[in-house]
């Protein structure tokens, strides 16, 4: 579909219908944005220095995460 299709498209709809286009296209164009936004943040950032690795280092009764899962699932379900 090319643009000048769209327009024509779009022209034919009644004014109620093309606000609601417009408002789409308002929509995508955010929604591609902060993708865009997000992945060229994510790039740059190296999961190490997130602030949530390590944040559970010193808890001495997670040492053995299966360990620690399987009790926590016996206290739960039994």
């Amino acid at each position: 579909m090319n643009t000048q299709t769209v327009m024509e498209g779009f022209s034919s709809l009644p004014p109620d219908a093309q606000r609601q286009v417009a408002d789409f296209i308002e929509f995508m164009k955010n929604r591609y944005q902060i993708a865009k936004s997000v992945s060229k943040k994510a790039a740059g950032v190296s999961l190490a220095e997130e602030a949530f690795i390590g944040m559970w280092r010193d808890r001495q009764d997670m040492r053995d995460s299966n360990q620690w899962v399987r009790e926590l699932r016996r206290k739960e379900w039994g």
